[in-house]
């Protein structure tokens, strides 16, 4: 395998990084004189390439700051998109929260909403509502001591009327 477009490529790479121009496989391969195939068949100098797309150009004398990566950026602009995501529906919270505050305030002062002390009248029907399972069960027991006493009476009507046929039948003249 020749060196020389090896040397080439790795001559390409550190002229690119040196200018801080945007790295990439097409622009190296066309920079070295080589085919793209050539750089994905060896894979080190692939490498070499992705690496050098990733780490942040070479600073810059004449703009004394140093150059931002292209990798970098993209960060940036996930993190920014990110963010922008979370304010959307932080915003939309605050907005389904503002509507009902206002719609509940205007609701209050139109006459047309629920008094103020809904605690006090919570508190009361949930008296009623204990009352209600107590005057409830109170009647089922009433309704048994009820169905108890007729059937006692019934048994003693019973014990009655055999009493009074078989006395019934002593009376009787024989003739």
């Amino acid at each position: 395998m020749p060196t020389w477009r090896r040397q080439r490529v790795v001559k390409a790479i550190t002229a690119a990084a040196q200018k801080g121009s945007r790295i990439t496989v097409s622009g190296i391969a066309r920079q070295a004189g080589v085919d793209r195939t050539f750089l994905y068949r060896h894979r080190d100098l692939l490498a070499l390439v992705h690496a050098a797309e990733i780490e942040p150009a070479e600073r810059d004398p004449a703009l004394g700051a140093s150059a931002v990566s292209r990798a970098s950026l993209q960060a940036d602009l996930a993190n920014a998109q990110a963010r922008t995501v979370r304010l959307s529906v932080r915003i939309q919270q605050l907005e389904r929260r503002l509507s009902q505050e206002l719609g509940e305030q205007a609701w209050r002062e139109s006459g047309l909403g629920a008094p103020t002390d809904i605690e006090e009248l919570q508190r009361t029907i949930t008296r009623l509502e204990q009352r209600n399972v107590e005057l409830t069960e109170a009647l089922e027991e009433s309704q048994a001591d009820l169905a108890a006493a007729r059937e006692a009476n019934r048994e003693l009507t019973r014990t009655l009327n055999q009493r009074g046929e078989s006395t019934s039948g002593r009376c009787r003249p024989h003739g």
